[in-house]
C-alpha cells in the first residue's frame, strides 16, 4: 500500500514539475523532493526518469484513447474511422491547459526517445500494425512503416507549442488517412 502511494505521489509531482519545467531540465532529485521521499524512489518505482514519464503520460493521456480504439478494434472498421479515434480527443485536449502540456510532453518526449518500453497496449506499435492490416492489404513490415511515418507526423504536430487548431485536425485526418491507406507499393526496388 505504502508503495503504491509513494509511486502516485512520485506521478503527481512529476507532473507538476513539468508544469514549468522541460522534461530536458527535469531533475529526479527535484522529483523526490516534491514527493517528500527517499531519493531512489524514482529509481525502484520506475527505473529511470524516462520510466518515470512513461508511465505518467500513458496514465495521463493513455485512457482518453483506450475505450474508443479497443472497441474499434473488436470490430470491422475503417482507416478513417481509425484516424478520427486516434484524432477526436486531440482538440479537446489542446483546450485543456494540462492535458495541452501532457500533449506537447508526449510529442518532444517521443521524437527525441526513439524506443520506449510502453506497457500500455495502445503506446504499443504491435497493435496498430495488427488494426491497420486488418483494413489495408499490406505486410507487417509496410504497416510498421506506414505507422512509424504517421506517428511521427501527428507527434511533431502534438509537440508543437502553438495549440493544436480545428483546422490541423482536419487537415491531419486527411493525410493521415491517405498515408495510411494508399495501396501497396509493388516495387522491388532496393533503397535509393
Amino acid at each position: 500500500m505504502a508503495t503504491d502511494v509513494t509511486r502516485t505521489r512520485l506521478l503527481d509531482a512529476a507532473e507538476r514539475i513539468l508544469e514549468s519545467t522541460p522534461y530536458e531540465q527535469l531533475k529526479v532529485r527535484a522529483v523526490c523532493s516534491e514527493a517528500g521521499v527517499n531519493p531512489a524512489a524514482v529509481h525502484y518505482h520506475f527505473g529511470s526518469r524516462e520510466g518515470l514519464v512513461t508511465t505518467l503520460l500513458q496514465e495521463r493521456l493513455g485512457p482518453v484513447w483506450a475505450d474508443p480504439l479497443t472497441e474499434l478494434s473488436t470490430r470491422d472498421t475503417s482507416v478513417g474511422e481509425i484516424v478520427d479515434r486516434i484524432l477526436e480527443p486531440v482538440t479537446r485536449l489542446a483546450e485543456d491547459p494540462a492535458l495541452a502540456r501532457h500533449l506537447r510532453l508526449l510529442g518532444r518526449f517521443v521524437l527525441t526517445h526513439g524506443d520506449l518500453d510502453w506497457t500500455d497496449t495502445w503506446f504499443r506499435t504491435e497493435v496498430w500494425v495488427a488494426l491497420l492490416r486488418r483494413v489495408v492489404d499490406v505486410d507487417e513490415a509496410t504497416a510498421r512503416r506506414r505507422w512509424r511515418f504517421a506517428f511521427t507526423v501527428l507527434i511533431t504536430e502534438l509537440s508543437n507549442p502553438t495549440p493544436v487548431s480545428t483546422a490541423t485536425v482536419a487537415a491531419l485526418a486527411d493525410f493521415l488517412t491517405a498515408g495510411l491507406s494508399g495501396p501497396a507499393s509493388t516495387s522491388t526496388e532496393g533503397p535509393r
